[in-house]
């Protein structure tokens, strides 16, 4: 080989080292991120399956409260019409 050809060739391979390690450490920068934007991500869904949580569960306990009242009115009704009527309902 000549000198000038080892030149290029040894500055290309430099060239090649270097971008090399410039692309690896974006790439490391990049998974970083990547990695606290996920964590981030996962508290937050954390706090709305909490809060989705808490709001199901009072949904729940609203409608056996209702289930409950309904079932008195229900009583009350019953008690009403055999009152005014002077008979039970075959139901």
């Amino acid at each position: 080989m000549e000198n000038d050809t080892l030149t290029i060739v040894i500055a290309i391979l430099g060239v090649g080292v270097t971008l090399a390690g410039l692309l690896l450490n974006g790439l490391y920068r990049l998974d970083k991120k990547i990695d606290n934007v996920a964590q981030g991500l996962d508290k937050k869904i954390d706090g709305v399956a909490q809060g989705l949580d808490k709001k199901i569960e009072e949904l729940v306990q609203g409608q056996s409260a209702l289930r409950e009242r309904m079932a008195h009115l229900e009583g009350l009704l019953e008690g009403l019409r055999e009152a005014v009527t002077g008979r039970r309902d075959a139901a």
